[in-house]
């Protein structure tokens, strides 16, 4: 199974001794341990970038530059990158319009289109009500990955 991390949960990562952090950590390394490969693109880097460097009290992590290039670093390490393809704007021109997209939805259909163009079937995400209108993704919150399994 090949999964995107999405913004949010790379985020989330980024903030130590939360329980918001080891749940991400915890779905990750779920999902790893069951064979799923887990990938970035550069949507969420540039999205994570702006949360890393917006105030605390705008809903931010508040790094300064240097540490948000750090955090962007150590999600590089982590894991494998996916380029910006030309057909990416294609699928999402086609998403948009065909789910009559609008607003601020337009960010979540572009990670749809680059998940379809790279053959991504599963999303890693804090707001999987965010993906239900789009036929062939899985949008799996980590509360539930990162559940121990049921005997």
């Amino acid at each position: 199974m090949k999964v995107l991390l999405d913004t949010n949960v790379l985020a989330r990562m980024a903030q130590p001794g939360t329980a918001a952090c080891q749940v991400a950590h915890d779905a990750a390394n779920a999902l790893s341990g069951r064979g799923g490969d887990l990938y970035v693109i550069p949507q969420v880097l540039y999205e994570l970038w702006v949360v890393a460097t917006r105030p605390v009290a705008a809903n931010g992590l508040g790094f300064g530059p240097a540490q948000a290039a750090s955090e962007l670093t150590r999600v590089l390490a982590l894991f494998p990158f996916l380029s910006d393809e030309a057909a990416i704007f294609g699928e999402w021109h086609h998403l948009v319009l065909t789910h009559q997209v609008s607003g601020k939805s337009a960010h979540d259909a572009r990670l749809v289109a680059a998940m379809k163009v790279h053959g991504l079937t599963h999303l890693l995400t804090f707001n999987t009500a965010h993906f239900t209108r789009y036929p062939g993704i899985t949008a799996t919150d980590p509360a539930t990955v990162a559940l121990p399994p049921t005997p």
